[in-house]
């Protein structure tokens, strides 16, 4: 890490402020040992007997890429869990990535659910985040997925949506390189609004009350990540579902969503000077995974082989969102001072979070 992240700060040894956060915070909640196992199997058991009546045990959101994929693989071949397996299309797949979920649902015997996003909707939102500057561009992706596995989790009456995040690969990612959380109904709709002029009508979306009401504390759905529970190494994991779930490598990070990958590995970098390789490098540093001399060679490398093939993906993602394509180069330039800033749903929240410790929610 380094001073990309305005907020970053060193001690007199050179050890930064992430790598504080990481043993303070962090470290506690992940728990790859023989205890984690064992809180992993009595989880699953209580989950088991809670839904011996249901059709599914639980749901799991399923994009193709590996940690969603090996955990597909984990639960079922472990536990043999009734797993509904979920993918939210927001219409950016790429081929690769059709072919593994194929070859996962295929392997594993999964029940499958996919949830196709309206295109034209989809088009209309994520021009107007491009043309407001902000720095999340795929809050309309992300949003689209949670609002999407939340309204099928209540539809086929699930509660529990186990998850592929893990501590092992995401363990640092400075504030202001996230943008604006995804779920932030306010914010959405104030870019839809003043930058694309529409309001959405078929585009999947929760409500502020959704968010942090209805599904946490009336529905009552549960967010839980198995993999923090279990030795987890990307590298084997990957080695694993291409032998097990003939799973074929992207080559690049992110290779699943032709979007998030010129988003993640040109744009961020480009206009903001954020580059997420050093987040997830870092993460895998202290988990111990790769030593820092290794990570220190990866990012010195370009994550696009030539100029052609950011001309070509620029091409390509400009065309398929209706754009003029010196209109998207522009709005990938460097962005000049202050990074916009624009309602969101803070003030709310605050005042929820002083009613709740009133009250010991």
């Amino acid at each position: 890490m380094d001073t990309t992240d305005p907020s970053i700060t060193f001690d007199d040894d050179g050890v930064c402020s992430h790598c504080y956060y990481f043993e303070s915070v962090r470290k506690p909640a992940w728990q790859p040992t023989k205890e984690g196992k064992e809180k992993l199997d009595h989880f699953i058991a209580e989950l088991k007997a809670r839904r011996a009546e249901y059709q599914y045990d639980c749901m799991i959101g399923l994009s193709g890429g590996v940690d969603s994929s090996y955990l597909a693989y984990y639960l079922k071949k472990n536990y043999d869990l009734r797993i509904l397996a979920v993918h939210v299309d927001a219409g950016w797949n790429s081929e690769q990535a059709v072919s593994n979920i194929e070859n996962i649902i295929r392997s594993l015997d999964l029940n499958f659910y996919t949830h196709v996003v309206d295109w034209e909707e989809m088009k209309q939102v994520q021009r107007a985040f491009l043309r407001s500057h902000t720095v999340n561009q795929d809050t309309p992706q992300d949003h689209a997925y949670f609002a999407a596995l939340y309204k099928i989790a209540k539809k086929f009456n699930i509660r529990d949506f186990l998850v592929g995040y893990n501590i092992q690969t995401e363990s640092i990612l400075p504030r202001c390189w996230q943008g604006v959380p995804a779920m932030d109904a306010i914010h959405f709709d104030y870019i839809c609004k003043s930058f694309g002029g529409f309001r959405t009508k078929r585009f999947p979306k929760l409500t502020l009350f959704d968010t942090h009401v209805y599904y946490p504390y009336i529905y009552k759905i549960s967010k839980f990540p198995p993999l923090n529970y279990i030795p987890y190494n990307k590298s084997e994991a990957k080695k694993l579902i291409i032998e097990k779930l003939d799973w074929k490598d992207y080559g690049v990070k992110h290779g699943e969503s032709k979007f998030t990958r010129f988003f993640q590995s040109y744009y961020l970098p480009n206009k903001f000077g954020y580059d997420k390789r050093r987040a997830h490098l870092s993460s895998l540093i202290l988990a111990g995974e790769v030593s820092r001399a290794d990570a220190l060679q990866l990012i010195d490398k370009d994550e696009y082989d030539s100029q052609l093939q950011i001309n070509l993906d620029m091409e390509y993602v400009a065309k398929k969102l209706d754009i003029e394509l010196e209109e998207f180069k522009q709005l990938c330039q460097p962005i000049e001072g202050d990074i916009p800033s624009y309602p969101t749903s803070e003030k709310v929240l605050q005042v929820g979070r002083k009613i709740k410790r009133l009250f010991k929610i």
